[in-house]
Order: C-alpha cells, then sequence, then structure tokens
C-alpha cells in the first residue's frame, strides 16, 4: 500500500482540488447574493478552451490566462444579465450555459483546430510551477508547498482573502445585505443589483481560471467535456461548506483526495469504479447537508414550541 498512500497522493490531491477550489470561491460569492449558479462547469469548460486558445495563438501561458479571465467576464455579465435584468429561470439559464458550453467547444475544436476529441501542440505553454526558497528542500513539505503551478498558490491565497473580505469589510457586509436584505441595503444608498453583478462577474473569472488549470495546469491540452462535472462538484462544495470559504477549501480537499486515491487505486480496483468514487461522496455531501438541515429546522422547531 505504501504505491497508494504516500506523498505523491498528497501532491495529486493539491493538484486536482485547485479547480474545485476556485470555481467554489466563485460560486459562494453568488450564494452569498442570492444567485444559485449552475453553470459553472460551462464555464469552466470555456475557460479550458479559450485558455489553450490564448496560450497557442501567442504561445504565452499569460495570454492564455488573460483569454481565460476575460471570457470569464463576460460570462458573468450574461449570467447577471438574463438572470438578474431579465429575471429568467437561474436553473434554466445555467442548464442552457452548460449545454451550449459543451457544443461550442467542440464546434470551435474542429473548425479552429480540424481535430477531434482533444489538441494538443508544443506551441501551448502551460502555467510555470514555482519553487519556494528555503521550502523546497525540507522533506515531504517542501514536496507539498513548493513546485505546484501557480494557480495552485493562487487559490490558496484567494481563501483567507475570501473570506476576509465577505466577513471583516464593508464590501462582504453589502455583499451578503444584496442577497439577504436588498431593500434595506438599497435603503443605505447602495445598489444591491451592482453588487449582484460584480459577484456574477468574479464567479465567471474564477470559474474560467478553474478552467485554466485544468487545460494549461493540470494537462496541457484541450479535451472535450474536459470539465467533467467539476462545476457540479464546486457547487455541492458550497452548499456543504455553507458558503464559508474555509469549509469550502475543506470540501474541495476531500473531492480532490478521493479523486487522487482513485487515480492510483485503478491498478487494484476496476477503474469504473474509481471514476465513480469522488461523484459518489459529493452525493453522500449534500445528503449529509439536507438531513443536518432538516434536524436543525426539527429542534428550532420544537424550541418554538
Amino acid at each position: 500500500m505504501k504505491e497508494v498512500f504516500n506523498v505523491l497522493l498528497l501532491q495529486n490531491t493539491l493538484r486536482t482540488a485547485t479547480p474545485v477550489v476556485l470555481a467554489a470561491l466563485g460560486c459562494l460569492l453568488t450564494q452569498h447574493v442570492n444567485i444559485t449558479n449552475i453553470g459553472i462547469d460551462g464555464m469552466m469548460l470555456m475557460g479550458a478552451f479559450f485558455a489553450v486558445l490564448g496560450s497557442y495563438l501567442f504561445e504565452s501561458w499569460v495570454m492564455g490566462l488573460l483569454f481565460a479571465m476575460a471570457l470569464g467576464v463576460v460570462l458573468g455579465l450574461f449570467y447577471y444579465v438574463f438572470v438578474i435584468r431579465f429575471h429568467s429561470d437561474e436553473f434554466i439559464i445555467g442548464v442552457a450555459l452548460n449545454i451550449f458550453a459543451g457544443g461550442l467547444t467542440v464546434f470551435l475544436l474542429r473548425t479552429l483546430f480540424k481535430v477531434k476529441g482533444s489538441f494538443s501542440d508544443p506551441r501551448i505553454v502551460s502555467l510555470p510551477t514555482l519553487t519556494i526558497p528555503g521550502i523546497e528542500n525540507i522533506p515531504v513539505l517542501g514536496q507539498l508547498l513548493s513546485g505546484n503551478t501557480l494557480l495552485v498558490y493562487v487559490s490558496w491565497i484567494l481563501v483567507p482573502v475570501i473570506w476576509w473580505m465577505i466577513y471583516k469589510t464593508p464590501w462582504g457586509f453589502h455583499l451578503r445585505a444584496s442577497g439577504e436584505h436588498p431593500e434595506a441595503l438599497a435603503a443605505c444608498g447602495k445598489s444591491p443589483e451592482r453588487m449582484k453583478c460584480t459577484a456574477s462577474v468574479l464567479c465567471g473569472v474564477l470559474s474560467c481560471m478553474a478552467g485554466a488549470h485544468l487545460s494549461l495546469g493540470y494537462l496541457t491540452m484541450f479535451t472535450e467535456n474536459m470539465s467533467s462535472a467539476r462545476g457540479y462538484v464546486a457547487f455541492a462544495c458550497v452548499i456543504f461548506g455553507r458558503g464559508n470559504p474555509l469549509f469550502v477549501f475543506l470540501a474541495a480537499l476531500l473531492f480532490g483526495f478521493i479523486s487522487a486515491l482513485g487515480l492510483r487505486l485503478q491498478k487494484y480496483v476496476p477503474s469504473d469504479l474509481t471514476a465513480m468514487a469522488p461523484y459518489l461522496v459529493t452525493v453522500i455531501m449534500m445528503v449529509v447537508v439536507v438531513l443536518w438541515e432538516r434536524r436543525r429546522k426539527r429542534r428550532a422547531g420544537m424550541l418554538a414550541c
């Protein structure tokens, strides 16, 4: 079992969890403004494609990341306009976005690159790996904390930063108020719609960054439907973590650990079972949340009586 449970398992956990962490951080921002965004999977998929496109055209990972982030702004505005401005059903818009992303990326892959299934080219520049001086030589800890790609460290930094912004700043107070008490926020002279627009755009940017990690930091290529429902997993992590960035991060790490463990167990267990394991854990997480909420409401009702 030493071939399974070792430092490489933890390294793969961090790498696999990163796109889920980034997408979940974006999703929790929209949750706080009372927007349920289930279109994250489509945003991730399109972000992955446009990151490869930008990196391929300019032979630069920076341009690839900028392509993905710019697309995230557009998708965030799209979601805001249809859900908030036009009052469309957010679930229908989210599902439509996911379906559209799958079809668009397949079409562009076959139109622009003349290939089916996947695209890889030497001109695609991957995200850089960073080494931390003084830590890289420490046994085990150095292997975990040093030598990861750029967006891995970005995701770690964003967790406490977003927690601080949401719970310790006036901006975060206004963000939460726009979802919980928009009339009160408007009475104070602040626009709830502006806060919802900001949250939606940030969600789009972070989700597309998650896709960029998949295609430039995880594989250095684009594959059809490579998001593999990670957007839905990110949404489940937000529900499980109750919108708290720290708990959401831990939930994403759990998904990353199960995914990494499943890959290493394929030598001993059928691959179909190992591939199913992370999503099975996600379903269990959602069931636990539902049961916990029912129990909490039941206790609240008993106390009220």
